[in-house]
């Protein structure tokens, strides 16, 4: 049965689309979320079957009636903006705009997407890389509502986005007269050197957000404990309160001024817990302790 959702918090978490995008709704109110992520095709695929009217309807009526908000998705892991193979990039240009289509299409709040890995470049030229295609692909979509957020990374290998000024290059090319703004993941976050389980590491992503981009660019939250330990540069989730984050790391960040009022998803891993409850509903309830929600 369906907790009482929080009041003034939107907590949600990551949903499968098998059976109908309506399905990834539906099972999000059923453990009492208040928002949903979704992909909108396979994410380990280039291909994407279109979408029909009748899906788009179900999937509109289905978040009317669940009273689920701020629908998002999340875009394919085979794109790479920053890729220096002309052909890869040119595949990764095509592909992000038919993910931001497809969100377009859907109503969605926006399409995440991890920026990109330089490989054989430089970071100076991966990130010219990526905002030549994000230019591109704003240009293409002309995004009426739905926004492009590009995901902070853990810094794994190559992969950019690991610092708020990386970020805030891109943004000050980009931002939100081309519908292009931020989703924060704490794991990642924490991974790549700011220390989610101190309020020092907080206030410094914090002051860095505030420094390298404008006001509402920040629009979403993956919220995710880690594996691995500050700074370590390794995307690894973990059930909240349960990896090096900790439950008072995240009793911070939700009562953080610059984070609260946004859309949050976890994206930690599905199954039962030990007391043999869904992880989501354990750790959607964590969260709304940790915000002042419950119990």
């Amino acid at each position: 049965m369906a907790k009482k959702k929080s009041v003034g918090y939107r907590f949600g978490s990551h949903m499968s689309i098998a059976g109908g995008y309506y399905r990834a709704v539906e099972a999000a109110a059923e453990i009492g979320c208040d928002c949903v992520q979704l992909f909108t095709k396979n994410s380990n695929q280039w291909n994407a079957k279109p979408i029909s009217q009748e899906e788009v309807e179900r999937f509109t009526q289905a978040l009317s009636s669940r009273g689920i908000v701020a629908p998002l998705s999340h875009a394919s892991y085979l794109i790479n903006l920053a890729s220096p193979d002309d052909a890869l990039w040119e595949k990764s240009i095509a592909a992000m705009v038919i993910e931001w289509q497809r969100a377009e299409q859907l109503g969605l709040d926006g399409v995440v997407v991890h920026p990109g890995a330089f490989v054989s470049s430089s970071e100076s030229q991966g990130l010219d890389r990526i905002a030549k295609a994000l230019q591109r692909i704003a240009s293409d979509v002309m995004p009426a509502s739905s926004w492009l957020l590009l995901e902070n990374t853990a810094g794994q290998g190559s992969c950019l986005g690991r610092t708020m000024e990386q970020l805030g290059w891109l943004i000050e090319r980009t931002g939100p007269s081309m519908h292009v703004g931020v989703c924060i993941d704490t794991c990642h976050a924490h991974a790549a050197g700011y220390d989610m389980s101190q309020p020092e590491g907080l206030e410094e992503l914090a002051s860095q957000i505030d420094q390298w981009s404008e006001s509402g660019v920040v629009r979403a939250v993956h919220l995710n404990d880690s594996k691995k330990g500050c700074g370590s540069r390794v995307d690894r989730h973990e059930h909240i309160g349960h990896g090096t984050i900790g439950v008072e790391g995240f009793e911070r960040f939700l009562h953080h001024p610059l984070f609260c009022q946004l859309p949050m998803y976890l994206e930690t891993e599905k199954g039962p817990a030990e007391d043999g409850r869904d992880w989501d509903i354990v750790n959607l309830e964590t969260l709304r302790r940790c915000a002042g929600q419950g119990p």
